[in-house]
């Protein structure tokens, strides 16, 4: 019988006074991870009552305390007294109020970790003070004005999801940098303090709704895009209908109705084999190739040089080619239902998911199998299925999926078991002169990264270890296999801070000058399935043969912690939006649509990568261990979709707000039009009579029905008064703004500093980057350590720009490198143009 591994956490003593969402769920990441978590609600019970607590509590003994009394207070200071991370997500400064100030007790104790995970930063003035609840950060920050092309067409602002996506982003972020905290206090024995905005979180999620390329080149307008601009030229109403639109998107990134009248989500733009494969399948690309469907060799060339108008592969499409694929392949998707094509696209490694609910997801065949979704017997709701990991160690991930359900102690129960686990020591906590002062330097100084992974959601995850100090490798191949559109375009946000070499490792020299990569590394991350690994020489004993002790994390789409009959599936953000039920609770089941633009999941499968591989450097740090972090798009769906991904005999019906229509939760929780602009409500019924003493409410208490009521009264005076009123009377409400908006107002010249500085919003203008397009784009800003640096933006270099110093970095001579160079083993860009034009 193998002997059972101990969760890389066990042993870490977590107090977690978190409410809503983001706060708890850190909280819960750590504690599947096997850290023993005391979960404290005020007496009154928990701010959010909702189901989805049994989840976010889950692995954690909860008890309430009343920290305004003093016993309440005592017994909390003691819990803390054996805690080495302590987490809250109230507004800035109410801890100190209530008498647990972080700064005092890290001055006390230097080893504590303290992490505070407020709604807007402490740093920002103006809203620091604001009740910000989930509906109110993503109003202020832009998710509800800035949803994507859909949304502009159709004329629909504001526009209204219930996904808590602020959280989601934030839960990754705090809880890898909780772990980056633990790894540095294994170095050095000091802990920090760390702060994480939901609001930056979520500016950093949506990165790739808020960047601007001055002078993007036509080529990389979609019809839709085309298609606004012409409305706005020509002073023409925005007021497409679902079915119009439909023709305004490639036929490689669309839905298509099938033969049992469900939807199905092809996405297989930018990328030459997967469109074939697609069309192939379809049965329908000799009958384009037959009709003249060029293909042009080099996409990366300019376009005034292409031997044909078009080419598979590529994204957008032009109209002409999108019309006449588009029309063939609606045709070809009615001959079979939507489970058919998802199994024939699913074995055929092409991109595409039959659209499904939520509530199909949770109780899927593969989630359930794989372990994307776990059993928990909780007290309230009995058997109940919630959401697995976010991450996980594939060599203990078994282990990580019978959660623990909640359970209520006393405070001397609470107290006990934090004791206990202090007398195992598990985890040696740091005292006297084994606490060095503080160094300043990033987490992951000194840390090697190999980076082998493409698209959006890989690239994202090693960017975000390179703000913490760690030197990236982006390690690409001589000839792309995909467009400049991905292959290009989207690494202005996913290769900063990274050098980028070109070598063709299916050679016997390539593979020699990747082997000597691996072995000058500490890390290699990839996003591929599992059956991709062996062949690429990736799997465990390949690599360890290589290099003893190298680290390895993967992404993939569908993959969990076991396998499952979808495990090997490929595809992007969008196939999981499609197949987790995102796009059909945002269009509504009929109707589906892709929630936002881009980066819903991708972006925060990257934050998730960030923390598996936190947590691998953690276990080997602690064991000396090399293990292989992993995630999954399907993994972090979950995170995304906190509050709906459960089910449960009895549960109330799957009938969150869902499409173009809603506006909000409830009539309470709602946006509603003022005598000018929107303003967004975000209250309950408890707080009547808070409502009842504003100005110009006196009535609502009493009112036949309060959606009529507050219809006519806030359309009585502008947005801007009563946010401001209602803010002043401790009433969640906010304007929503658009992210043009926010970039205008908060951008500055890049500057060498991480934004960090600039409160809620930050964003850095490159005048001078090296594509030679001024570039606007968020910072990286969100994680704010009080002792450790993070690091400023470095723009991404062309492909290739740094072959001959990598090469040169693991033992190769310059006569070796150049003809390397010469012989096409290694390259030194893609293009002449760094964005092909």
């Amino acid at each position: 019988m193998t002997k059972k591994l101990p969760l890389p956490l066990e042993g870490v003593r977590v107090v977690d006074f978190g409410q809503q969402i983001a706060g708890p769920a850190v909280a819960m990441v750590l504690a599947d991870f096997g850290a023993t978590v005391v979960h404290i609600d005020p007496p009154e019970g928990p701010q959010w009552d909702h189901p989805a607590n049994a989840v976010l509590n889950r692995n954690k003994n909860c008890l309430s305390l009343d920290l305004k009394t003093e016993s309440g207070l005592t017994n909390a200071q003691a819990l803390i007294e054996q805690a080495d991370i302590v987490i809250e997500s109230f507004r800035p400064g109410v801890m100190k109020e209530l008498g647990v100030d972080f700064t005092q007790l890290r001055a006390e104790r230097p080893e504590l970790i303290t992490l505070s995970v407020p709604g807007f930063a402490s740093n920002d003035a103006l809203r620091r003070e604001w009740k910000a609840t989930e509906a109110v950060v993503a109003a202020t920050c832009g998710a509800f004005t800035d949803m994507g092309f859909n949304r502009v067409l159709m004329g629909i602002n504001p526009s209204f999801s219930p996904l808590p996506l602020g959280s989601a982003y934030a839960v990754s972020l705090a809880s890898s940098s909780a772990v980056l905290a633990l790894l540095e206090r294994e170095k050095t024995g000091r802990g920090d303090h760390i702060e994480v905005p939901v609001a930056a979180a979520l500016m950093e999620g949506l990165s790739y709704n808020s960047y601007v390329i001055e002078g993007l080149p036509d080529r990389y307008k979609t019809m839709r895009e085309d298609e606004i601009e012409y409305r706005k030229a020509n002073n023409i109403e925005f007021d497409l209908s679902y079915e119009d639109l439909q023709e305004y998107l490639d036929p490689f990134y669309r839905t298509y109705e099938c033969a049992d009248g469900r939807m199905f989500y092809c996405v297989c733009p930018s990328h030459r084999n997967h469109a074939k494969r697609a069309l192939k399948l379809l049965g329908i690309y000799d009958e384009l190739k037959a009709e003249g469907l060029p293909e042009v060799k080099d996409l990366h060339a300019p376009v005034s040089e292409w031997d044909g108008e078009t080419s598979i592969g590529v994204y957008p499409l032009p109209k002409k080619w999108a019309d006449i694929i588009s029309e063939k392949m609606k045709k070809a998707f009615l001959s079979k239902t939507s489970t058919e094509w998802g199994v024939l696209f699913g074995e055929g490694q092409i991109p595409g998911a039959p659209h499904r609910t939520t509530q199909e997801w949770v109780n899927d065949e593969h989630t359930n199998a794989a372990g994307l979704i776990v059993e928990v017997n909780d007290p309230e709701y009995g058997l109940m299925k919630q959401p697995g990991p976010i991450a996980w160690l594939e060599e203990m991930a078994a282990d990580m999926l019978q959660p623990r359900p909640r359970k209520q102690v006393s405070f001397d129960e609470a107290l006990a078991e934090l004791s206990a686990v202090a007398a195992s020591e598990t985890v040696t906590r740091p005292t006297g002169q084994s606490i060095q002062p503080a160094s300043g330097k990033g987490w992951l100084d000194g840390l090697r990264v190999l980076d082998l992974t493409n698209v959006i959601a890989g690239p994202h995850s090693a960017a975000f270890l390179s703000r913490f100090g760690a030197e990236v490798i982006k390690l690409d191949t001589v000839t792309p296999m995909y467009d400049p559109l991905i292959g290009v375009l989207f690494t202005f946000q996913t290769n900063v801070n990274k050098q980028s070499a070109l070598i063709d490792i299916t050679t016997t020299e390539g593979r020699e000058a990747f082997n000597r990569l691996v072995r000058s590394v500490d890390m290699v991350v990839i996003n591929a399935p599992e059956r991709q690994m062996k062949p690429l020489g990736l799997d465990n004993e390949s690599l360890q043969a290589i290099n003893p002790g190298v680290l390895f994390c993967r992404l993939d789409c569908l993959g969990g912690p076991l396998r499952g009959p979808k495990t090997d599936y490929i595809g992007y953000d969008d196939i999981i939006q499609a197949n987790s039920g995102i796009m059909s609770r945002f269009g509504g089941p009929a109707t589906p649509e892709e929630h936002a633009h881009l980066g819903t999941l991708d972006v925060n499968c990257g934050f998730a990568a960030g923390l598996g591989m936190a947590i691998s450097l953690y276990h080997k740090a602690k064991t000396g261990q090399p293990t292989r972090s992993r995630t999954s798009l399907s993994a972090v769906t979950n995170i995304a979709q906190i509050s709906f991904a459960f089910d449960y005999e009895g549960r109330a019906p799957f009938n969150e707000p869902s499409g173009r229509e809603a506006l909000g939760h409830h009539e309470l929780s709602h946006f509603y039009k003022t005598s000018e602009g929107w303003l967004y409500l975000d209250s309950n019924h408890s707080e009547l009579d808070k409502l009842e003493g504003v100005e110009g409410l006196q009535g609502i208490s009493s009112a036949a029905n309060i959606r009529d009521f507050l219809t006519d009264a806030l359309s009585q005076a502008p947005a801007s008064y009563w946010a401001e009123v209602l803010q002043e009377a401790d009433i969640a409400a906010a304007q929503p703004n658009a992210i043009e908006d926010l970039r205008a107002q908060y951008s500055r010249e890049a500057d060498g500093t991480p934004g960090t500085g600039s409160g809620s919003f930050s964003f850095s203008t490159y005048p001078n980057h090296p594509s030679g397009h001024c570039i606007t784009q968020i910072d990286h800003y969100s994680v704010r350590p009080a002792e450790a640096s993070t690091r400023a933006i470095k723009p991404a270099e062309q492909y290739g720009h740094s072959t001959r110093n990598v090469l040169a970095s693991v033992g190769y001579r310059e006569e070796e490198i150049e003809s390397m160079i010469e012989r096409g083993i290694a390259g030194l860009s893609w293009s002449m143009e760094y964005l092909p034009s």
